[in-house]
């Protein structure tokens, strides 16, 4: 496999198409994944209800150009993904598909748009699974000659970082990422979404790092800009150049740590075009993900004094229960007309804030947090 990583300078959305045609072009380009009349699936993070300029999903002009790409390339585009909330009574994807432009884009371009969440799941074997021995994966993907992410360059609250190799997350039902978060603890999860990504095989990645998002992603945190697009045919290798530009060790990132303890990728990907050191940016770090960098014996003895707990902001609440229907713990209850975390059985995995599309639900540290937090910034 080819670890190449390439970064090229992009200062606007509008230059897209150039730059990613340059960050292509200095690791081989698309013809090395793509033969002429292949069904090639285009998979953005589409987390979210959110619009673009907030910077939650892969910017429609980054999906816009690897359109226009594959077809140049003699492929047939389609674009998928299903999205983090489930609402009782109704899919969610395709909001979040037309919130963030992209159902736009796959008007504009006449391409199959894909709600994994409509489109049916195949169960499929997991050949060296560490969580996942067996796992639903969704039937466009496995369908597809040749997959590619499309992922947005953001922190994560529960994995410092998420990329290239996490966003195929998007592509099992949502019981399945409800176990994964149940599993709590950092590695594991990482080696959960290891899994997935072991069944997806993607060909390629591209990443959208003009305006990234820094704190509190990958939803909650604030937008920045970033001025970069990345590729590599590599999805490990692309989050471990991506994690470092950002001010991150890629080894405290799980998705990292169990996808090289498998044998995938490499812990030092060749770069090419732009030096990293000439775009490095350093990303606020998440709240939520301070606790990587504490050593394991110490958590275990300071579990309850290193909480860093989810609590809802009742007046911003607006009672969607989004937060209730994707609790993989059934932490989350309804007390006269008001939701309620119950700290006994809170995992404090924060999908309830990830997946809040009216930010009602706050961080809340303890006071041993709060002195972790200020002698890492």
């Amino acid at each position: 496999m080819n670890t190449r990583v390439s970064i090229v300078e992009c200062q606007e959305y509008s230059n897209a198409k150039e730059a990613v045609k340059e960050a292509l072009n200095l690791i081989g380009g698309l013809e090395k994944v793509i033969a002429p009349g292949s069904r090639v699936l285009l998979k953005p993070n589409v987390l979210s209800i959110r619009p673009p300029e907030d910077a939650v999903t892969t910017h429609p002009a980054i999906v816009s150009a690897m359109c226009e790409l594959v077809s140049e390339a003699g492929g047939i585009p389609v674009i998928g993904d299903g999205s983090g909330i489930v609402k009782p009574g109704f899919t969610t994807t395709s909001q979040a598909l037309k919130a963030s432009g992209i159902e736009g884009v796959a008007s504009d371009h006449g391409v199959e748009l894909i709600n994994f969440e409509t489109s049916g799941f195949v169960e499929v074997d997991v050949p060296g699974a560490r969580q996942f021995s067996h796992l639903y994966i969704s039937k466009a993907v496995l369908e597809a000659d040749v997959v590619i992410s499309l992922p947005k360059l953001k922190t994560h609250e529960l994995t410092l970082y998420t990329g290239a190799v996490k966003n195929f997350f998007g592509a099992v039902p949502q019981k399945t990422r409800k176990q994964a978060h149940f599993l709590e603890d950092r590695h594991r999860f990482g080696e959960a979404v290891v899994d997935i990504y072991s069944v997806v095989k993607p060909q390629l990645a591209v990443m959208d790092g003009v305006v990234g998002m820094e704190g509190n992603g990958p939803s909650n945190g604030t937008p920045v800009f970033s001025g970069v697009i990345m590729a590599s045919y590599d999805c490990v290798a692309l989050d471990i150049v991506a994690s470092e530009l950002i001010g991150i060790d890629p080894l405290k990132v799980p998705t990292n740590k169990a996808a090289l303890e498998r044998g995938f990728g490499t812990e030092h990907p060749e770069i090419v075009g732009t030096p990293l050191e000439k775009v490095k940016v350093r990303f606020k770090s998440p709240e939520g993900g301070i606790t990587a960098y504490i050593p394991a014996f110490l958590k275990k003895i300071l579990r309850k004094q290193l909480a860093v707990r989810p609590i809802i902001n009742t007046s911003n609440c607006a009672l969607c229960k989004a937060c209730v229907s994707n609790c993989s713990v059934h932490a989350i209850e309804e007390i006269n007309r008001t939701l309620k975390i119950n700290e006994e059985k809170c995992i404090h995995c924060y999908c309830c804030r990830e997946l809040c599309p009216n930010d009602a639900v706050e961080l809340k540290k303890s006071l041993l947090m709060k002195l972790v937090s200020r002698s890492k910034s």
